[in-house]
């Protein structure tokens, strides 16, 4: 789980720079931040935590700055039909 959540936080994070990805950073970031809270919960080293921290540090400004260009849907899309 220390590594999906790395990988999660990284991709993020990336992704949450460009615009035309908000959708991969918005829920990449947002499964990455609440696995990563799972992950610290059930974790049992300090070193486990540390990297732990990173990734779900990386999953949150990634999945705000995926959320700040567009959010979880394409642009247009919209719930009200």
């Amino acid at each position: 789980m220390t590594i999906a959540t790395l990988v999660c936080g990284l991709v993020a994070f990336v992704t949450g720079f460009i615009v035309t990805a908000h959708m991969i950073a918005s829920w990449v970031g947002a499964i990455g931040f609440w696995g990563g809270l799972y992950a610290q919960f059930v974790s049992s080293t300090t070193r486990q935590r540390a990297l732990i921290i990173v990734g779900v540090v990386g999953s949150f400004v990634g999945a705000a700055l995926g959320i700040a260009h567009g959010g979880f849907f394409p642009r247009g899309f919209s719930l009200r039909g």
